[in-house]
């Protein structure tokens, strides 16, 4: 056994390709639609975000699209389009990022918190089924960094229940989930595009769903100029020619330009990190300790583009070492990005408890509830740990053989040395991970 880099030892991973996680891929064919935009004075218009919605819901296979200025706002209008207000509940995952289920505080509307499976960190249905009350209006289904939910489960609940889902794909563009799109399968989806993500255009977002009545009310929630030509609703027809909220959601065109130049590439470039990151992950199969967080491909459930890829972190199999020292190891390898933990526990953030954000007198989260939404929250002492079982791998972009082996080299090589690590080990923190981003990056 080679000596650990911690310790002064050689590095596993000895030699970069910056290619390996460049991200997002830009070309002068993004470049030019953008100077197109800027030359032709059309940043404020909608002329060619209406040409990108229509080739987003082509590919994704459904009726309607609408481009947002953000994942969040798309978010938002997914639930004012299900039927989100004053007083209703959405179940949401606790672990995932603020913009899932915050925005409901907007609407008059809560969140109620549910667990997550501790194999594909998505929400747990069986816990769904518990956190469901008369005021229950939708479920969030959360496709938590890239791994899509277990569907089946969570739209037959639905469908018993009558309660709508809404898909949050922020993590998993183009992902699949037996051979369907992540995002058609409930009622409405709404997707991030900003640039950290996977499908990347700048600070954007889209909504899509194949209900009219959810397309078109989501339309009044923000869009501005459209209201008066796509309206049929009747309950919204005396009200168009203004965004019923006055909010103003809609994508600013240099991004819709870029989606256009991108959505021409994307599956492309997502196939080729599918196979670094399932090569990666092959190399260390058997490996004790750690598991993969990746889909079983076996029935045409795909993770998109990989989105902030993890690991499962099983401590019991090394002799207890905590993923906090782990990490630290992997990291000290040549594996920089190794970090311990995921998104903290959203229930356990003040503006869950205790922030009146509107000056009701009263914590939001309960202002417009008849009993204490909070009270829900009791059954999460396992979410709030999770932190100590996951870790963040390499996101490989390129299928370089060479470079993906360095990289699982390096978590093989922890492994085989833990024995050496367990002294002097100090634990892991009380918490792991952050609300927003993982406290531990730097």
């Amino acid at each position: 056994m080679s000596k650990l880099a911690i310790f002064g030892g050689e590095k596993a991973v000895k030699t970069i390709n910056p290619e390996m996680e460049r991200w997002p891929i830009y070309t002068e064919e993004d470049e030019a639609a953008v100077v197109d935009v800027l030359r032709n004075r059309n940043m404020s218009g909608s002329d060619i975000t209406k040409k990108f919605e229509r080739e987003f819901a082509d590919w994704m296979g459904v009726k309607y699209a609408l481009g947002y200025n953000s994942g969040t706002s798309s978010l938002m209008a997914a639930m004012y389009g299900a039927g989100v207000r004053r007083g209703d509940e959405v179940i949401c995952p606790t672990i995932t990022y603020w913009a899932s289920c915050l925005q409901v505080y907007g609407l008059g509307g809560t969140v109620v918190f549910a667990n997550v499976d501790d194999r594909t960190l998505c929400i747990d249905p069986d816990d769904i089924e518990r956190k469901i009350t008369p005021k229950t209006r939708a479920i969030m289904a959360v496709h938590y960094l890239g791994h899509p939910c277990d569907m089946d489960r969570i739209m037959d609940i639905a469908r018993r229940h009558g309660i709508k889902v809404i898909e949050d794909v922020s993590h998993a563009q183009g992902g699949k989930y037996k051979g369907r799109m992540l995002g058609t399968i409930g009622d409405v989806a709404g997707i991030s595009l900003m640039t950290g993500k996977a499908f990347a255009i700048g600070e954007a977002g889209m909504l899509v769903t194949n209900d009219r009545e959810i397309y078109e009310h989501a339309m009044a929630l923000g869009m501005y100029e459209r209201t008066d030509e796509e309206i049929t609703c009747p309950d919204l027809k005396p009200y168009t020619g203004l965004p019923l909220c006055g909010y103003k959601f809609r994508m600013h065109q240099m991004s819709s330009a870029v989606g256009r130049v991108q959505l021409k590439y994307y599956d492309q470039r997502c196939e080729e990190i599918r196979r670094a990151m399932n090569r990666f992950w092959d190399l260390l199969e058997g490996v004790p300790g750690i598991r993969p967080h990746r889909a079983d491909e076996s029935e045409g459930t795909t993770m998109g583009g990989f989105y902030l890829p993890h690991g499962i972190y099983v401590p019991e199999e090394l002799g207890g070492l905590s993923v906090t020292r782990f990490c630290e190891a992997v990291r000290a390898e040549g594996a920089v990005k190794c970090l311990p933990g995921c998104n903290a526990a959203l229930h356990t953030h003040p503006v869950f408890q205790t922030a009146d954000v509107y000056g009701d007198g009263v914590p939001t989260r309960i202002a417009n509830s008849d009993y204490d939404v909070r009270r829900l929250d009791e059954n999460l002492a396992d979410a709030e740990r999770i932190g100590e079982r996951v870790f963040r791998v390499p996101w490989l972009k390129k299928f370089i053989p060479e470079q993906i082996e360095e990289y699982a080299n390096a978590f093989k090589k922890v492994v085989e040395n833990y024995e050496e690590l367990l002294e002097g080990d100090p634990g892991n923190p009380k918490t792991i991970g952050a609300w927003y981003r993982n406290t531990n990056e730097k």
